[in-house]
């Protein structure tokens, strides 16, 4: 048997009752950061997880963070389906730059391994119709020993805005988080001066975290636009799994934070990856949608299987990613050997994932009335396939650490 939370079912039934309430309404009240952007959880690829600071142009020339990389993922994310999915901006990570500052406080790009510097970049991406993001950290050195930003906020910000830079990941380390406070809010600050609008990913609640400070909710939420707040990610099932824990174990506080213009990110899809199998790729994929985060890929596009590439363009589950309303799921239910993950979505019906956690495939069912129905339209999402009305319940087989994700559509 399922162990049904009861605050939570509490939390689901009440967001039920007020479906046409909310849906009345043009959106919710924003209390993020307002630059206008991330009205939906981001989109687009990221270097670190796959590619690391592999900075050896001259023995690894096709996997080094060059200027290279960058076009070739650009170019792939284009004819591959990815931008028209919604995966619109690219992300440099740490190691892109020069050893050094010049005298005047600019830091450039690495010269041989980005000949035509951030600009030539950016411009390049630009002409695919794609956005830009770029890497630094608030400390006095990126966590790969690069130059960082402390001491240089005003110089760095107004040079993001001049290459043309749509989406900034701050980092943090080398500095004492006990600053945090006062840095994070001040750079988001000089973004906003530069009049381009940036979107501002923030590590800062994580780095909190880690040094046991009190984090500051809402002082994070006016000035970021997503955030990091638990491990790196690693290519592993464990470490996807200890994520999807984590979020669990704090759903009351995250759920209530997030929303239009503020996300909390779980950290990169390892789709394509050396880490999952296809069901537990599945099993990401679903809970990422259903938890709002970002979905931000971090895989080599020019070498990626078939299902994984067909799972990262599903439309069906994307569409739950970016639902307009930007309620964040909840863990409903939970036992030795699966969990039911919920999200109410825009148009009243609700996202619904069955998650294995045993080691052995196991069949899970789902009981609409402990979300107030007692029959529904059903949708597999993972297969994009109408399954018809189906009352009482629902019932699936579900590989091990792999989900069963659909969308329920009340019969009320």
């Amino acid at each position: 048997m399922l162990d049904r939370q009861p605050a939570m079912v509490g939390v689901v039934v009440a967001l039920v009752a007020a479906t046409s309430m909310l849906l009345s309404v043009a959106a919710p009240v924003a209390l993020a950061l307002e630059n206008g952007l991330a009205r939906t959880p981001p989109m687009g690829w990221l270097a670190w997880e796959r590619f690391r600071c592999d900075v050896n142009c001259t023995s690894d020339p096709n996997n080094c963070i060059s200027e290279t990389l960058f076009k070739q993922m650009a170019d792939h994310m284009v004819s591959g389906g990815y931008l028209a999915a919604g995966y619109d901006t690219i992300i440099m990570d740490d190691c892109w730059m020069s050893t050094s500052r010049l005298a005047n406080g600019t830091l450039l790009a690495d010269p041989v391994r980005f000949p035509n510097g951030v600009k030539g970049l950016a411009d390049y991406v630009h002409s695919k119709g794609l956005k830009m993001g770029i890497y630094q950290d608030y400390g006095t050195n990126t966590c790969g020993g690069y130059p960082g930003i402390y001491g240089y906020i005003d110089i760095d910000t107004r040079d993001y805005a001049s290459w043309g830079i749509d989406y900034v990941k701050m980092d943090g380390c080398n500095v004492d988080p006990a600053t945090m406070n006062k840095g994070y809010p001040q750079i988001g600050m000089a973004l906003n001066s530069t009049g381009r609008p940036m979107v501002y990913s923030c590590s800062w609640p994580d780095y909190m975290r880690i040094a046991k400070i009190p984090i500051d909710w809402q002082l994070i939420i006016q000035y970021c636009n997503l955030w990091r707040l638990f491990d790196d990610i690693q290519d592993s099932l464990s470490s996807v799994s200890s994520i999807v824990e984590y979020w669990g174990s704090q759903q009351v506080l995250l759920s209530g934070i997030a929303g239009p213009g503020h996300w909390n990110d779980m950290d990169m899809l390892i789709i394509g990856d050396f880490g999952l199998n296809q069901a537990q790729s599945e099993m990401q994929m679903a809970l990422w949608a259903i938890n709002a985060s970002p979905l931000i890929m971090s895989n080599d596009l020019r070498n990626i299987s078939s299902w994984a590439s067909s799972l990262l363009l599903n439309k069906a589950i994307i569409a739950v990613s970016q639902d307009p309303l930007g309620q964040q799921g909840i863990r409903l239910a939970r036992n030795a050997t699966s969990e039911t993950w919920v999200r109410i979505l825009a148009d009243g019906s609700f996202a619904i994932a069955l998650y294995n956690t045993a080691t052995v495939a196991a069949t899970l069912t789902f009981q609409f009335a402990d979300l107030g129905f007692s029959s529904a339209t059903v949708t597999n999402l993972i297969t994009q396939q109408p399954l018809g009305v189906v009352t009482t319940s629902y019932s699936a087989p579900v590989q091990p650490f792999g989900v069963w994700f659909i969308r329920a559509y009340p019969k009320l």
